[in-house]
């Protein structure tokens, strides 16, 4: 079963120069989250060129990030 992320954030960059610094610093702000509540894990997902979302997500282990397209 499938469980539903309980926090998400739409990642929109405009400029392929800032994806890596932008989505690198989203992580971060998630890897703090993860870590004061110690039951999700992180994925990030890939909907086109410059949009993306950023979740805890129980699907993903406490500690990971996992990236889907």
């Amino acid at each position: 079963m499938t469980e539903t992320a309980f926090e998400k954030m739409e990642v929109v960059v405009h400029h392929a120069r800032e994806v890596d610094q932008t989505l690198n610093s989203r992580v971060r702000e998630f890897q703090a989250r993860a870590l004061a509540q110690r039951t999700a894990g992180i994925l990030v997902t890939k909907h086109g060129p410059g949009r993306f979302t950023i979740e805890l997500s129980h699907d993903v282990p406490f500690g990971y990030t996992h990236e889907k397209a």
